[in-house]
């Protein structure tokens, strides 16, 4: 014969079960939703930017970074010496806005170091063309910090008088967050030093 505190036992047995199917369920849906989170954050971080041969930046998925860092890295560098030494008295001010969005601070005190000595006020007064030639760098990456050594060739065109001039520049490089359109490669030039500068007496 059944008594109610029979039934009693039964409705705490089956409550039980329901609040242990619960937890279980629960926990099952946390481990689910965590792998789900890891397993996107794996695939964003391989997706990432192609870089065209022109140096321009593509969006594509499945794409490693470290794949295209040598590609952006001699783009960065080309499109930073192009702004900075390919200058006249028309573009002078906005390529070097452009330039010191590439480098940290050690961009920034060459430029000020320049304009005091008075390189952009000659560039105004004689109405200099400095154009670039030719950019060739070399990068190297140890213990991941990358270096490079940057070789630019351009001229001075002072209207009668050509001259030719040869820059050794070196410096390092370090990633940081992309900024269309003022730095698109998602990368910064620290460090930066001018090493020589020799006259070319010979034509290229």
């Amino acid at each position: 014969m059944k008594t109610p505190y029979q039934n009693i036992y039964n409705v705490l047995k089956i409550n039980r079960f329901i609040v242990f199917t619960v937890v279980i369920c629960g926990m099952l849906c946390n481990i689910f939703s965590l792998w789900t989170a890891f397993s996107t954050s794996e695939k964003a971080s391989n997706s990432a930017f192609a870089v065209n041969t022109d140096g321009s930046i593509i969006p594509l998925k499945l794409v490693t970074q470290k794949e295209n860092f040598m590609v952006e890295a001699l783009a960065h560098l080309s499109l930073f010496h192009q702004y900075f030494y390919n200058i006249d008295a028309s573009n002078y001010e906005k390529n070097l806005e452009k330039a010191l969005w590439l480098g940290n601070s050690s961009v920034d005190n060459l430029y000020r170091q320049k304009k005091a000595d008075g390189v952009y006020n000659r560039l105004l007064q004689y109405s200099l063309v400095q154009k670039v030639i030719s950019i060739d760098s070399e990068i190297e990456e140890n213990d991941g910090i990358s270096t490079f050594r940057t070789k630019v060739v351009f001229e001075i065109n002072r209207g009668a008088i050509v001259d030719i001039y040869e820059l050794v520049s070196t410096g390092k490089l370090i990633p940081v967050d992309r900024q269309f359109p003022h730095n698109p490669h998602g990368l910064l030039i620290t460090d930066y030093f001018e090493n020589s500068l020799r006259k070319i007496t010979e034509k290229l």
